[in-house]
């Protein structure tokens, strides 16, 4: 009875963050200061669940839909300089697109992050300490070489 009872508040619970969360979107509260991750992915897989997109989100295709919307993003700066780039981030119209582009990206790494049960931080914190070791700061820092090549 009490295991029940505990799974129903924390469904309870659940809801009720989640409709805090849509209620501080629509007023245009949220950023990334005050914004939790696992408020991101639940609002990502709330998204889906509405829609019944789950049963398409299988790690192919996810894979595939994160590499489409990154070859999007990329279309943007095509032929430009690194300097242009930079400048184009400038004009409204074209960050506008840019920023599009980059939600969507990070819109299917959070999905499959969902669908595969990967924990978002643990597996960054995991990377940036594998990279430092391969990337000690003594041995890469202004460099742009791949870490065998330090």
């Amino acid at each position: 009875m009490i295991g029940n009872f505990k799974d129903i508040l924390a469904s309870a619970q659940n809801w009720i963050n989640l409709v805090i969360v849509e209620i501080r979107a629509d007023a245009g509260l949220m950023n990334d200061r005050v914004t939790h991750l696992q408020e991101i992915k639940d609002r990502v897989l709330a998204f889906a669940k509405e829609r019944d997109w789950e049963q398409f989100h299988a790690p192919k295709n996810l894979s595939m839909a994160i590499a489409t919307e990154a070859a999007e993003l990329m279309e943007h700066f095509l032929w430009q300089s690194p300097e242009a780039s930079r400048t184009n981030m400038d004009e409204a119209k074209v960050r506008a697109k840019v920023e599009e582009e980059l939600a969507d990206v990070f819109i299917f790494a959070i999905e499959f992050a969902n669908m595969t049960g990967m924990d978002i931080t643990t597996i960054i914190d995991a990377k940036i300490k594998r990279n430092a070791e391969k990337y000690p700061v003594e041995k890469a820092k202004g460099r742009s070489v791949k870490y065998n090549e330090l």
